[in-house]
């Protein structure tokens, strides 16, 4: 089987040498998390330098594609909390960029009214004072006849959730860094990092100073802190993003919710949704969890347990969502990059504390990278924390020996 390889980062014609000026800081990725943390430092008026290794904009990451659910719905307390700045800042940039980055949809999450998730996601959301409504299994077939629900099934309403506008979100932070006299430099692959003060970034074409370091590379973090003596507990995930034809236009369109569910007779992660939009006709669902992969080889042909994740969804659709074909139109592909919790690191490296290192976002990232962003700024420049860093900080790694160190 011939071997897939990632594609040349190199801008041609781009000079070469050692670039003279000293940042404040160093971005290294621009995803969504990059992209807030670069546009926290311009916002801050820090002089500030985000590099990216593939040209943008690209779908070789996390962060690619139309649509991301955005939710205050969470069992874990700290990520509710957080959500409510994220809401403002997201309201902020659509203002600041004149674009519209959010549609509000609504959120179903669903489970066995026996769960203890559900009654914790339901607990968070009255602590935090967020809008909400339980549903129990005839509420749910009353009020969402388009989905077959089984007996046991009961649902948290949360009406100011929706669908974040990814590309634009992205592409409207790139806009705004610019114009606030960030620099972006796109088709650089870092390829060393010297610790110290200030740490020096050599890239394939160029080497930079700066006064601190911050690395959002998603699944390719460990290939940079690997020279810098450090291993963290990350696995990179290849996904299948499915796409599922209407039998009826319009079934699952204006006004279809995202959902968001357990169905443990079905898989043992998560499966979400999206209403038609990217694509007409076409509802996104999709299966929260992956399959092991190179970031570097994400491409190749998938393997047996991929196929497995797509027949878990065909199930799904069969079942619960009758009106769509039980067949996927299109496949896309996206990276995960999990923690063995499934929360995130945002810490400073162990030994070099103007390293600063935002990884792991486990495929829920997206909706709270405002404050993720905003949270690796204060790391960075050792402002006072907004948020109680404990659940990020990675000496929760119990099992991290010295090598890992």
């Amino acid at each position: 089987m011939e071997k897939c390889s990632a594609l040349p980062a190199n801008r041609k014609g781009r000079m070469s040498g050692t670039h003279q000026e000293l940042y404040d800081a160093i971005v290294v990725g621009a995803g969504i998390e990059g992209c807030f943390t670069t546009y926290h430092f311009t916002k801050n008026k820090r002089k500030v330098l985000l590099l990216e290794q593939f040209f943008l904009p690209h779908s070789r990451g996390s962060s690619h594609g139309q649509s991301r659910i955005i939710r205050r719905a969470y069992p874990e307390d700290f990520y509710t909390k957080m959500m409510e700045e994220c809401y403002q800042i997201w309201a902020q940039l659509e203002n600041e960029s004149g674009t519209k980055l959010y549609r509000q949809t609504g959120l179903l999450v669903l489970g066995k009214k026996e769960e203890a998730e559900i009654r914790t996601i339901q607990d968070n959301l009255s602590k935090q004072g967020a809008e909400h409504k339980y549903f129990d299994a005839e509420e749910l077939r009353r009020c969402f006849p388009n989905i077959r629900f089984p007996r046991e099934q009961v649902g948290i309403w949360e009406p100011h959730a929706g669908v974040l506008f990814a590309d634009k979100a992205l592409k409207a932070l790139q806009d705004l860094i610019r114009q606030l006299g960030g620099v972006i430099h796109d088709g650089e692959k870092v390829v060393e990092i010297k610790p110290g003060y200030p740490v020096t970034v050599t890239t394939a074409t160029r080497t930079y100073q700066a006064k601190s370091l911050v690395i959002t590379a998603g699944p390719w973090t460990n290939q940079l802190l690997l020279p810098l003596g450090m291993q963290l507990p990350l696995q990179a995930l290849r996904i299948n993003v499915c796409y599922w034809r209407e039998k009826v236009p319009g079934s699952y369109g204006k006004n279809f919710p995202c959902f968001i569910g357990s169905f443990p007779d079905l898989a043992p992660h998560h499966i979400y949704g999206l209403p038609a939009r990217e694509y007409p006709g076409l509802v996104k669902v999709c299966y929260h969890h992956g399959n092991k992969a190179d970031p570097d080889e994400r491409d190749c042909p998938s393997a047996s347990s991929e196929v497995a994740d797509v027949q878990i969804l065909s199930s799904f659709v069969r079942d619960y969502l009758p009106s769509l074909q039980p067949r996927p139109a299109i496949m896309e592909r996206c990276m995960y990059t999990n923690t063995p919790d499934q929360n995130f690191i945002l810490d400073r490296h162990p030994k070099h504390a103007n390293i600063v290192i935002g990884a792991g976002f486990s495929g829920h990232g997206f909706k709270l990278s405002p404050v993720v962003g905003k949270v690796l700024y204060e790391l960075s420049t050792g402002s006072t924390l907004s948020y109680d860093p404990t659940p990020f900080q990675i000496r929760r790694f119990q099992g991290l020996n010295n090598a890992s160190l």
